[in-house]
């Protein structure tokens, strides 16, 4: 059994050896990946995955503390990540209850939360009244539909600097760590290296300090759409069907239970 990361370990970990970061929603999944992953991120992302939705706005804090408890069972040993849901977190003060509820009802290590300099007084507030911080800047799911969809951020000099702006700003919060989503490979590595917290990416190239993927995604087991930066390391969705498909068969024509099975 690996030794449970910490704030302290992660943030030793920049530089170093690349942090594994995986999702996951109920705890048969989070003890499958729990050997692997350095940290387990309970993400909004189940909104869509897991509960068929076109998109991460309608997930509640009932449900994140609901999924969150389920890991935290899974992965006894595994540093937990809880996504905020999408307005959980407009003020300080919102926030700050919202995120003691998530502390005081499940066993997740740290909150994470969307948004750069405009959410740097939020994690702030958070990090002085006890509340360890994950921010989260670049494509933002929650802010879909006001800016029209997922669009890769990155891409001129403005967004660049923005984009800097926005993890010193998160960094000087006192988030212990930042995930950089959807931002174009070399500004990210840019961001890695200017900030002294840890970037793990996800579609932002291998020049980060750690990689963060839905499970369901690199499994492939979600059908609907394949992002371009999701990595399939097996064919999981026909992997499951021929499997459903061929105990349907046996069923139908009663090569199922045999003696084996059979009391």
């Amino acid at each position: 059994m690996n030794k449970k990361m910490t704030i302290t370990s992660i943030q030793k970990a920049k530089g170093v050896v690349p942090i594994v970061m995986l999702t996951a929603y109920d705890a048969l999944f989070a003890k499958l990946l729990e050997d692997s992953a350095d940290m387990i991120l309970v993400g909004d992302s189940l909104n869509m995955s897991f509960a068929g939705k076109d998109d991460t706005l309608s997930a509640t804090i009932e449900q994140m503390i609901y999924h969150t408890n389920a890991v935290c069972l899974g992965a006894k040993n595994t540093f937990i990540v809880c996504d905020m849901p999408f307005g959980t977190y407009t003020t300080k003060e919102v926030a700050l209850k919202n995120s003691i509820k998530i502390f005081q009802e499940t066993r997740a290590d740290c909150v994470k939360i969307e948004g750069g300099q405009d959410k740097s007084h939020i994690v702030e507030h958070l990090v002085n009244n006890g509340i360890a911080v994950c921010g989260h800047i670049g494509l933002l799911p929650q802010s879909v539909r006001g800016e029209g969809g997922y669009k890769v951020k990155g891409k001129n000099e403005e967004d660049r600097t923005s984009l800097l702006d926005d993890a010193k700003a998160i960094q000087n919060a006192g988030a212990f760590c930042i995930v950089v989503e959807g931002v174009k490979a070399d500004v990210a590595k840019e961001i890695a290296q200017n900030v002294k917290i840890p970037v793990i990416g996800i579609g932002a190239g291998v020049d980060v300090d750690g990689q963060v993927l839905v499970f369901s995604d690199m499994l492939g087991l979600f059908e609907a759409f394949t992002p371009k930066f999701v990595k399939k390391y097996i064919d999981g969705a026909t992997v499951v069907k021929n499997a459903f498909a061929n105990y349907a068969d046996e069923v139908k024509n009663k090569k199922f239970p045999t003696q084996e099975h059979t009391y």
